[in-house]
Formats: C-alpha cells, structure tokens, sequence
C-alpha cells in the first residue's frame, strides 16, 4: 500500500470548504481506494453504482440521499448522469447536513454536466497514477517505464505489467467508451492512439493521421479531444505574445501516462527504453506530468517559434510566468533557445530538470535542477 498523503490532504480540504467535491480521473488510477479512505464501503452511505444493490437504491434519488448525514459517497457517477440535478438540490439545503464526494472515470460529458448541473456547488479535484513523490526517488525507473496506474505499477513482473496495461487499454476502447455514448469502432481509436504515440513531445499535425486513416481532419481532430477528455492525452497549448516572430499556433501532444506510452510503442524493459528513438521525449513527458502535479501554477503552456525557438512547459502564476526545460543530459547548457524566450516572454525564472546529481546557476535567471529535486514536494522554483 503506497500512502497518497498529499491527494488526500487535498480532498479532506475540498470537502471542508465545499458541499459537492468531484474527483475525477481515469479509470484504475485509484479513485476508489482514496474514497474508501474516507468512508467504509460497507456504510449506507457509500453506494457504487457498478453495483446493481446500489442501483437499487438509487431508483429514488431524492428518498435514498435526503436523510444522509456526514459524508456520502457516489462512485462511477458517470452512469447516472440524472443524479446531478438532484444533489444540486441537496447541496442547496440550509443545513446542509451531507457532503458529497462523487467519483467519475474521466469524460467530457461528465466534466461538463458537473459543470452546467452543480456550477458554483462543487469544487473538483483531478487526480491520475502514482507520482514520483509518492513512490520515491528510488523508484524512478520503474514508475517511468511502468507508468503509475497502481497495478501496472504494482505487477509482479514487467510481463504481467504489461498485460494490465494491454487489457487496460482493449477496456476502455471497447467498454467504457460506448458507455459515454462514443461511437467510433475501437479498433480505428486504437490505430489512431498507436498514432498520437508516436507524436509524443511534438507539435500537433492532424493532416497526417487524417491520410492515414482515410478521414477527414476535423475528425482526427475529435478522436483527439475524446482521447484528451478521458485523461489519457495532454495537449499542452502555445503560448502567444505579441512578437514580431512567427509563433507555433498548434498544441504539443504527450500520453499522459508513460507506461500507456509504451505499451503503444513496443517498450517492454528499461534496456529497450534505454535505446528507443522516443527515449528524450518519454522522459520529457514524464518530467513534465510530475512538475505539473507538485508545481502551483494557474495554466501550462509551451512556446516555440518557426525560427527554432522553444520552452518546453511554461507556468502561469498571476502575472509571472517561469519556465522549465527538460534535457536528458549530463551537462545542461544555456541555451540561445532559452535567451530568447526570457527575452521576448518575460520570463522571471527558467529551471533546466536534468538527471544530474547537483544544482547550479547558468546565469542570474536560469538555473541547472536535478530532477530528482520533485520528490520533496515544494515548488522548485523556491
């Protein structure tokens, strides 16, 4: 059992300020387990709705979760999408004698019904796998190569980490997708994700996956938000100022999880990972998934010119921006790349992560991190 200490710390704070908390991500990335935490699955007051028992109990909403105190527990709320009128009426008591902590495998639908439905009630909270922090600095190879889905991470063996993650896969395309109302064969989702694999860490083209699989742009464009709404993509956007360069106006695209990340590319050892083509843009996504979860920041960007110019993730805080390269290499430099952004964006602070052992300036803005330096849990640009 590895301790989500700070996740939960979290959703404790969320339930104390908000009568609705939703926390959302996808499937298998411990959702449940953290709910349990906070509620024993046997009390009255935990109902999963994959349970047909709890279904039942459902049938009338407003008689079942009325007379509820404390907190009150729904899970795989995405399979009863009419609930959420209903605790919108609950939350709006006087007394408000329940809180709600409502669990969904990760959908645009249930983003945005949460949103419409329960807008100014609830406070959501994303989570995904394991993170560096979590597993420890000791442990990096391995969350890297299998990813931080806890029984992908937790397998026995490579091989039987990798049959979780095929299956995984196989069930979300062919199960969960038509439950949320797609209707794309998931043969034609797995090609296309096999696809968006290969893009990870550059910039976003949809012409080419369009020819390949014989559709039109705007439909390559869909699979992509689908895949990107399920939390198994991130598209990272530009970020614009107003240059007299021309800028890069499309988004980056990384698999959120590595282990999914090369699983769709064959990678089933560190010694293949190790030299793979892909090798500097997985460790690139992983590094940037893990500053994203530990680093406090209003939005996340990149920024590249046409000239050459780039950052791989830039961090709003306010009206500050900071930025953060990711080089897989034992001697990082500073770079023209990293000049020019400072000066044409402003930057008040670029860190290089690298897999060295020691932090030192490049100059007064821009400093050399290990990125072993996440696993402390404070913001890295301290």
């Amino acid at each position: 059992m590895i301790p989500r200490t700070s996740i939960l710390a979290t959703l404790k704070n969320a339930l104390a300020r908000s009568r609705i908390v939703v926390l959302a991500g996808p499937r298998q990335c411990g959702k449940t387990t953290l709910a349990r935490e906070l509620l024993d699955e046997e009390s009255v007051n935990y109902f999963d709705l994959e349970d047909p028992s709890s279904l039942a109990r459902l049938d009338e909403p407003l008689t079942a979760l009325g007379p509820l105190k404390g907190l009150v527990v729904i899970d795989e709320v995405q399979r009863r999408p009419d609930l959420f009128p209903v605790l919108r009426v609950l939350a709006d008591r006087r007394d408000t004698p329940a809180r709600f902590l409502i669990l969904g495998s990760a959908s645009g639908d249930l983003l945005r019904q949460t949103s419409e439905s329960l807008a100014g009630k609830m406070e959501r909270v994303t989570i995904g796998g394991f993170s560096l922090g979590e597993v420890g600095i000791q442990e990096e190879d391995r969350l890297w190569l299998r990813g931080g889905f806890p029984l992908s991470y937790l397998a026995q063996s490579n091989i039987d980490s990798l049959a979780w993650r095929k299956s995984f896969i196989q069930t979300l395309l062919e199960r969960d997708f038509p439950q949320w109302g797609v209707r794309v064969p998931a043969i034609t989702l797995q090609r296309f994700w096999a696809m968006t694999a290969h893009y990870n860490g550059l910039i976003w083209n949809s012409a080419e996956p369009a020819r390949a699989l014989d559709v039109s742009e705007p439909t390559v464009r869909r699979h992509l938000d689908l895949l990107t709404d399920a939390l198994m993509i991130r598209q990272l956007p530009p970020y614009h100022v107003n240059l007299k360069k021309r800028q890069v106006k499309s988004p980056k695209i990384y698999i959120r999880d590595t282990g999914l990340l090369h699983q769709l590319l064959g990678i089933d050892s560190m010694k293949v990972l190790l030299t793979h083509p892909k090798l500097g843009a997985s460790w690139e996504g992983f590094v940037i998934e893990q500053v994203l979860q530990i680093e406090p920041h209003d939005e996340a960007f990149f920024w590249a010119t046409h000239q050459g110019a780039e950052i791989d993730l830039i961090l709003r805080r306010g009206n500050e921006l900071f930025g953060v390269e990711c080089k897989r290499t034992d001697t990082p430099r500073l770079t023209p790349s990293i000049r020019n952004a400072i000066e044409d964006l402003g930057l008040k602070h670029v860190l290089i992560l690298y897999p060295g052992i020691r932090r030192f300036p490049l100059s007064d803005q821009v400093e050399a991190v290990p990125a072993d330096t996440i696993v402390k849990g404070i913001s890295l640009f301290e």
